[in-house]
């Protein structure tokens, strides 16, 4: 997989995502979601990686993370997010919301449509949206 992958991957399971939310499939939307952010970070981290150069090992173990902060954190793009979010209430706001995801969110049946839908907005809000933020540096 490569960036460009990463980077289909996350408008895919965004538009899968809206239409299990628009047709009340909660759980399903929810689970997507998390995962349109999974992989738009993941384009992240592979927009690090050099076409010639061998990863290290650690760095290669790591990033086969579901865990969202994490991925932050390999991305390279923890200090630029960590000052926006200080700058930016409504990004902070939406990051509150979007790094509780879990990937075992997959098992939950019990997402109501107020937590599908507060995701998909923390997600996906046009100004402030933490996957905005993140096609901007993709």
């Amino acid at each position: 997989m490569n960036r460009d992958d990463f980077q289909s991957l996350s408008r895919l399971r965004v538009a899968e995502a809206t239409v299990l939310l628009q047709n009340g499939c909660y759980p399903g939307a929810y689970y997507l979601l998390g995962y349109a952010v999974e992989c738009a970070l993941k384009a992240c981290v592979a927009k690090q990686i050099k076409a010639c150069e061998w990863p290290e090992r650690e760095f290669s173990r790591k990033i086969y993370t579901h865990d969202l902060g994490d991925l932050l954190g390999l991305s390279g793009l923890e200090d630029k997010f960590e000052t926006e979010l200080k700058a930016n209430g409504a990004l902070n706001d939406n990051w509150a919301v979007v790094k509780d995801w879990k990937e075992d969110s997959r098992y939950l049946h019990s997402i109501s449509q107020l937590e599908a839908e507060d995701l998909h907005s923390a997600v996906m809000d046009t100004g402030n949206g933490v996957l905005t933020w993140l096609k901007k540096r993709w």
